[in-house]
């Protein structure tokens, strides 16, 4: 018997060429469009195709670089050993320091502070905070809503005093005027004398070198439901603009790179995120390295990851764990450097410590567990990967160019275009959820109809984003369960909870399925949902839903049993109930002509039309 042990793996298979495969699928779709039926359409502007291979690899610029290396595609470092960040919101110093050190003991490695009010920002505040804290060992990272400035002085003021190598801290603060000029549609003063005060920050804080003293917030755009090339051309605009004014203000191109960190956003679109994390690094890298710095290290990536807001909801809570999950893969995969993970539920109350070591132990079970830490860059070489950072790039390089060309971000973000743009997106994403073309699983498909939510909701949580007044047009961090969500809560707290009663008749196979989906329909809206095995005729099940006070009777049967048995029902209800009939028969416009109004299936705006049979309901 041959030994095959060492042979090449599928030596005895012949290589299948493209258009073998082409032709094999042409033959499958039996004369159905290939691009239309398999290509998929992004929302970032770019097709994806239903396979690759290597010959898609040929005209790759990036793929020769190893992790650590320029343009650093792979990675900025050698290992993808990332950061585990919590956040802490300060108000009591003794209770901060204390939650922080026993994070400490959980598995965290990245702190951050938040300070809400402005009185606490000063060195000895900072110092307490970090009382009994060995900073060598730890990221330290500080935010504030109000004097950055302030902050950036109190933070060197207590490493100062508290002795030990400043060049060895490390951490951040979060300084982004201008994310802030595009979320609140203002800043202090005007945008050059607030990109001066940026340098003079990074000047001030120069023995820090391992510390970056700018933030730039893409998560803004991400969760205000940009496009994942948006997000990425925004931030890197954004990115260039404070480079550019640090340099002009005396700082070296390195020192200045070296000081800006960027935090994005991670969402549901999993290799697409990878591939953004990716496609990210190779253009930074691009856009410092043009400035020609003494070292090419300085054009690596500090990215500062955080799963999204804009997919999470309040109801069916916990299957935003499954989505921080992939988002928190995506992230860490894609190499980022830190991560903060969500808890599932702080979209609509302070999260406990329950949801708050759930959080973390996503992150340590990805870590410790399934050895990510352990693997650098494992999409490197996949076809699919590879073609979409390619597409990201080129896409995000388009998108930063023409920011340029309008005289970068802030005169961008000034003249409204760059808000425009993520309305857009948010408006497409939105309208995709509304007709379930995409879906939030428990919200706008397969509800969980006895679940309410009114009681656990803390509306200083919910209504944090409120628009205060502004100089120009703004984002504002939106999600896209929001309206639907308006729609149950609505029905919670409604006098009386609407009755849908399935009128099942005929075909057996066509009444299961549709009663099935409109049950599905109808429970995203609250509505209790009555169903039945079938009824001998129609005018039985008119009897029963008229017994059992229903609001809203559903024909479920076959496209041809309605053009009678519709009129039937319509007759015998006598406008007791309203009636719907599930689907859309080919004789909807003879059915419409006696009278009957209202048909769903799967071509409806879910949305729209729940919001119609809530007013016809009287709940507001």
């Amino acid at each position: 018997m041959t030994d095959k042990s060492n042979q090449p793996l599928f030596s005895d298979f012949p290589p299948v060429s493209t258009q073998e495969w082409m032709d094999k699928i042409t033959a499958d779709l039996k004369g159905a469009d290939f691009e239309k039926r398999l290509v998929w359409k992004t929302n970032e502007g770019f097709s994806v195709r239903p396979f690759y291979r290597e010959e898609n690899m040929e005209k790759l610029g990036h793929l020769d670089s190893l992790p650590g290396e320029f343009p650093y595609v792979r990675g900025t470092k050698l290992s993808n050993n990332w950061l585990v960040r919590q956040n802490i919101e300060v108000s009591d110093l003794a209770s901060a320091n204390n939650k922080a050190k026993e994070l400490l003991t959980k598995g965290v490695n990245s702190l951050g502070f938040l300070f809400e009010d402005a009185a606490l920002v000063e060195a000895d505040t900072i110092k307490s905070l970090l009382k009994g804290i060995n900073t060598a060992d730890v990221e330290i990272n500080f935010s504030t809503k109000h004097c950055f400035k302030k902050l950036a002085a109190a933070v060197v003021g207590a490493f100062e005093s508290m002795g030990g190598e400043l060049s060895k801290v490390k951490g951040s603060i979060d300084f982004d005027p201008l994310g802030k000029l595009v979320v609140k549609g203002k800043v202090c003063k005007s945008v050059d004398e607030v990109l001066g005060k940026v340098a003079e920050v990074v000047k001030n804080g120069k023995a820090f070198s391992q510390f970056q003293w700018v933030n730039v917030n893409g998560k803004n755009f991400g969760n205000a439901g940009s496009t994942i090339v948006q997000e990425l051309a925004f931030s890197l605009s954004a990115g260039n603009e404070y480079l550019s004014k640090l340099i002009e203000k005396g700082i070296s191109v390195d020192d200045a790179a070296r000081n800006i960190r960027f935090t994005l956003s991670i969402g549901s679109g999993y290799f697409m995120e990878i591939a953004k994390l990716r496609a990210g690094r190779l253009l930074w890298a691009s856009i410092v390295d043009a400035y020609k710095p003494a070292s090419r290290e300085s054009a690596r990536m500090n990215v500062n990851c955080e799963t999204s807001q804009f997919n999470k909801t309040i109801y069916d809570p916990y299957v935003n764990m499954l989505r921080t999950q992939t988002e928190a893969m995506s992230a860490t995969l894609g190499g980022c450097n830190s991560l903060l993970v969500q808890p599932f539920d702080s979209v609509f109350r302070k999260p406990d410590e329950f949801s708050e070591r759930i959080a973390r132990n996503q992150q340590l079970l990805l870590k410790e567990e399934s050895y990510f830490a352990n693997i650098t860059d494992p999409g490197a070489g996949s076809y699919y990967i590879e073609s979409l950072t390619d597409s990201i790039a080129k896409e995000g390089w388009s998108l930063f160019v023409e920011l340029e060309k309008k005289g970068g971000f802030a005169k961008a973000v000034q003249e409204g275009y760059i808000q425009a743009l993520v309305k857009e997106s948010a408006a497409q994403k939105t309208k995709a959820v509304a007709g379930r073309k995409e879906i939030l699983l428990g919200t706008n498909q397969y509800p969980n109809g006895l679940e309410t939510m009114a009681s656990s909701i803390d509306a200083a949580v919910v209504n944090a984003g409120v628009k205060e007044a502004s100089d120009i047009e703004t984002i504002t961090p939106l999600r896209a369960a929001e309206e639907f969500e308006a729609l149950r809560l609505a029905t919670e707290k409604a006098a009386k909870r609407p009755k849908v009663f399935m009128l099942t008749y005929g075909n057996l196979a066509m009444r299961l399925a549709r009663s099935q989906f409109s049950g599905n329909f109808f429970g995203c809206a609250g509505y209790e949902i009555i169903d039945n095995l079938g009824f001998d005729n129609v005018e039985e099940g008119v009897e029963a839903a008229l017994n059992a006070k229903a609001d809203i009777v559903v024909l479920c049967s076959s496209d041809d049993e309605y053009l009678d048995a519709a009129p039937i029902a319509l007759k015998a209800l006598k406008g007791r109930a309203l009636l719907v009939v599930a689907g859309a028969p080919a004789s909807m416009d003879d059915l419409k002509a006696q009278g009957i109004e209202h048909f769903i299936h799967v071509r409806s705006n879910v949305l729209e039309v729940l919001q119609g049979f809530n007013k016809a309901q009287n709940i507001k």
